[in-house]
């Protein structure tokens, strides 16, 4: 499905080189975004994917937006005098239709809303940790003062706090993030989706954005340099890091090359 069609940065050129974010774009050949179902923007860092996937979700007002700061000079606001001169086109529903809005459940998910999710975790456990700690300073044993904090009187003093389910890795709490808010029928900005997965469940997320696009009407556009998705997805890849933007294949991309090399070098350790 392709709820965006086409996305088209500005053009404008301003006399100031370092007012973000024209200075991401500026001397950029850059001709419209066309997407597929699913689409990825590939860069190193500093290549601006980040900044183009929220000024997308901005200039569609998507979920998840995110409005810059520092971005004021003298009482203009650049960054949405930018966003405000870039243009898009959506797509065609089943019977040729022209798309008038996104459906409700598209969002834009950071890399930094996996993070804090993970975060929130951590900092769950360690309260119950604390307050496990405390309870047998005070004289309980260790079995006695789990069965408190499970109890109706032991939860309402931890909140929402569940001691038994609090035992996520960082990894299963992203995928558990996915699972969560990927749902059918739907635009999806991903920014390093591969934050915090090991090399086997960043395959294993790719392979599940391939089947929600190919069987559960989702589009995707994802922003991220891991050679495990690239290589997985079924995606057009743009690369930020060229000067036109190029589409290319995935094995060609400079980061790909580098653990493709690396790998070579080092050939005979795994012989």
């Amino acid at each position: 499905m392709i709820y965006l069609r086409s996305f088209q940065l500005s053009d404008s050129q301003i006399s100031n080189p370092h007012i973000y974010p024209y200075n991401v774009f500026r001397d950029k050949d850059i001709e419209p975004f066309v997407f597929s179902p699913i689409t990825v923007f590939y860069g190193n860092n500093g290549s601006g994917k980040s900044t183009l996937l929220n000024i997308i979700a901005n200039k569609l007002s998507m979920r998840g937006q995110e409005n810059a700061t520092s971005n004021l000079y003298g009482t203009k606001n650049y960054y949405d005098a930018f966003c405000f001169e870039c243009s898009y086109c959506l797509g065609e529903d089943e019977l040729g239709h022209k798309i008038k809005c996104l459906p409700v459940n598209s969002r834009y998910i950071k890399s930094e809303d996996i993070l804090y999710e993970v975060k929130k975790i951590q900092q769950k456990q360690v309260l119950s940790d604390g307050m496990l700690y405390d309870y047998v300073k005070k004289g309980m044993t260790k079995e006695e003062a789990r069965q408190y904090l499970e109890s109706k009187e032991g939860s309402r003093q931890m909140e929402y706090i569940m001691f038994a389910q609090e035992k996520y890795s960082n990894g299963e709490t992203s995928m558990q993030y996915f699972d969560d808010f990927l749902q059918p029928d739907a635009l999806y900005l991903l920014d390093e989706p591969e934050v915090s997965l090991s090399p086997a469940n960043q395959v294993t997320l790719a392979k599940e954005i391939n089947n929600m696009a190919r069987w559960f009407q989702c589009q995707f556009i994802i922003a991220t340099h891991s050679p495990f998705m690239l290589g997985t997805l079924d995606a057009k890849i743009y690369n930020l890091d060229s000067k036109e933007y190029a589409i290319m294949k995935w094995s060609d991309l400079e980061n790909v090359r580098y653990f493709y090399n690396f790998f070579k070098e080092h050939e005979k350790e795994f012989e």
